[in-house]
């Protein structure tokens, strides 16, 4: 991936946003600090009510900190109502005019601004062009697809050339095909137009599909930004190494630890490496984290992390799960890719050994 700008187009600075009055008061979002880079594909990600929208609607000025600041490019944009701001939002709704046409929805916003004519017709073709739509620039927006709708939605937030493009989960209407498809349709706009775009969802392969890094929010907070590599395969908490795909935990105890890289011992007595998140220091008891694909069954021999056997066989075409349960009585999931054939060699109840590849275990903070 290509070394991202260090101009910041956002930064949030110990916001807070507290809703309710007395016993009944609580904290969508706790001190939430985050910058988020120039020409940058961003994703706020986290279960429902983790404050991510809350969050985005900060950011658009639908709402206002209670505590902290909004800088957009230096400026504190906290006190300024959304008209003011050159920001534009994609809704889940697409919230379209059904009575217009394509191209009269995506010059609205224009006309509102009080744009020449010519430059308005001229925009309009542009971003007919941006989102392949031109041969449908007549037809009322109730009469198409809901792919095409989120294809005009887009198209009209981008016409007033926002310096950032906020987007509320706006793929989850569609089906799983459709979805797949905008998904590379949406990064493919954010390159062509170099504008910031600063995506909210719950769905995990969505946001490592997609983002060029990431913030897993949990319970007001953010818990970790990263690129998508640094989230999936170097989880810092056991949240986001649980949100984010399937995962297995293991108790170990460090041996020894240093610039990142550790040795600990798993409850088979087998040493390891692992790696550990900057700023940590761990010792004692502590709790790893292996994904399923980094791992492999065989036969139990000398060189097995764990022991255990096999409790179910799942055959999913490209590749077949196998629930283990270890000796320690851990449950333990191995992802293996089938051959040509789709024989895996292991079967259920049978006795395997778990092996790992080099540097696939991570320490987790918590």
């Amino acid at each position: 991936m290509p070394e991202m700008p260090d101009k910041n187009a956002i930064e949030v600075r110990d916001v807070s946003k507290l809703f309710g009055t007395g016993d009944a008061q609580f904290a969508a979002l706790d001190n939430v600090s985050v910058s988020i880079r120039e020409n940058e594909f961003f994703t706020l990600l986290g279960p429902s009510g983790c404050g991510k929208t809350t969050l985005l609607r900060l950011i658009a000025g639908f709402d206002y900190p209670t505590d902290g600041q909004i800088l957009l490019y230096g400026q504190d944009i906290a006190p300024l109502p959304p008209f003011k701001r050159p920001v534009n939002t994609v809704f889940q709704s697409y919230a379209l005019f059904p009575h217009m046409t394509v191209g009269q929805n995506i010059a609205f916003g224009l006309e509102m601004l009080g744009k020449p004519k010519a430059e308005i017709e001229a925009r309009v073709a542009e971003m007919l062009k941006l989102v392949r739509m031109e041969a449908l620039k007549d037809r009322k927006t109730s009469q198409i697809s809901g792919g095409q709708q989120q294809r005009v939605a887009l198209a009209r937030a981008l016409a007033p050339q926002p310096k950032v493009l906020l987007l509320d989960e706006p793929l989850s209407a569609l089906d799983y095909k459709l979805r797949k498809e905008m998904q590379i349709e949406l990064k493919r706009l954010q390159h062509e137009t170099g504008i910031t775009f600063i995506f909210v969802t719950h769905d995990q392969e969505e946001a490592l599909t997609m983002s060029d890094r990431i913030a897993v929010m949990s319970a007001g907070k953010i818990l970790q930004v990263g690129s998508p590599w640094d989230i999936y395969d170097r989880p810092a908490v056991r949240f986001v190494a649980d949100f984010i795909g399937e995962t297995n935990f293991l108790h170990a105890d460090v041996v020894s630890a240093n610039d990142g890289r550790a040795t600990v011992r798993l409850s088979s007595g087998k040493e390891i490496p692992a790696t550990f998140p900057s700023g940590s220091s761990p010792q004692g008891k502590v709790t790893l984290v292996v994904r399923p694909e980094h791992a492999r069954v065989a036969a139990p021999n000398g060189t097995s992390a764990h022991v255990g056997h096999i409790e179910n066989v799942v055959y999913l075409g490209t590749d077949t799960h196998f629930h283990v349960r270890l000796d320690d009585g851990t449950p333990f999931i191995v992802r293996q890719q089938n051959s040509r054939n789709g024989h895996n060699g292991f079967a259920k109840a049978e006795r395997v050994g778990i092996e790992f590849g080099q540097d696939v275990a991570q320490i987790l903070k918590d």
